[in-house]
């Protein structure tokens, strides 16, 4: 155990102070609408790289949507992938971050904890500093993780500190539904989930949108920060011919509104500041 921490660890810390590089900084090409730009980055354009080198074909992958979680003090995203049977040893991070599984299963827990296994679609944080495992299950496991400023560091369980902050590990049946402003609470209107953060024009915020299939319409949101990330179904967006598959992310600054539409019920993760506003075009 020893050992493989070891590798982990300096591979890990070398990954990370690295030179960040260009495509760091940001996800996807910008497509130039009638009302602003918007970035678009589909899971299929996502740049993989080994994040423990050291372990070859075991090593977990890791893929930017935005920011640089290896540089820099800026809210990143980045998607990262594990190999069926993966789990690691116990470590901490320098950073609190925020995850919703995508594909397969995943465990996120203290060391002795029995496994919890989170489907597609769960929700859970890591607190800085608490010493926690990671293990994946299934053909193809992918979790989108978020920080709200780099670097994102791994260090030995030695190192741990408590900020006085707690995990929630949130499977998807859990989550409480709400309508979104504007509609009533059906299966056939959107509606949402909030994650964590605060709803005022200046607090950052997380929420779950979920869109009903033949859904059609808009999102607005005239926050300078506003990322939404495809966890399940697929979305079609204005800018893009083509169906955005899940892990796919879709970015913007300013106001903006992202015409959109879902042939089959779609689920979204969306960071942003204030509230956004959702619209369904009229048949």
């Amino acid at each position: 155990m020893k050992m493989s921490w070891l590798i982990l660890s300096v591979s890990l810390l070398l990954v990370a102070c690295s030179k960040p590089r260009e495509e760091d900084r940001a996800g996807g090409q910008l497509s130039s609408m009638d009302n602003g730009e918007v970035e678009i980055l589909s899971i299929a354009e996502v740049e993989w790289e080994q994040l423990n080198p050291a372990r070859g074909d075991q090593s977990p992958q890791a893929g930017t949507l935005w920011g640089n979680r290896r540089w820099g003090e800026v809210p990143t995203g980045f998607l990262a992938k594990f190999v069926d049977g993966f789990s690691s040893p116990p470590h901490i991070h320098n950073a609190t971050y925020r995850a919703v599984v995508i594909e397969g299963l995943v465990h996120n827990d203290d060391p002795e904890a029995e496994p919890m296994w989170m489907p597609k679609g769960s929700f859970w944080t890591q607190p800085k500093g608490e010493v926690h495992i990671t293990s994946a299950k299934g053909p193809s496991v992918i979790a989108l993780v978020e920080i709200d400023q780099g670097p994102y560091l791994v260090m030995p369980p030695e190192e741990r500190f408590d900020k006085g902050e707690r995990p929630i590990n949130m499977v998807l049946d859990n989550v409480v539904w709400v309508a979104a402003e504007g509609f009533t609470l059906s299966p056939e209107n959107p509606q949402q989930a909030f994650l964590w953060g605060g709803l005022s024009q200046e607090e950052e915020n997380g929420t779950f949108l979920k869109l009903p299939s033949g859904f059609t319409g808009t999102v607005t949101s005239a926050a300078d920060l506003f990322r939404m990330v495809v966890i399940e179904g697929g979305l079609t967006h204005k800018a893009r011919e083509e169906v955005l598959k899940p892990g796919s992310y879709v970015g913007s600054s300013g106001a903006y509104t992202h015409h959109v539409s879902s042939t089959v019920e779609t689920l979204l993760y969306i960071r942003t500041k204030g509230r956004y506003s959702i619209q369904r075009n009229d048949p």
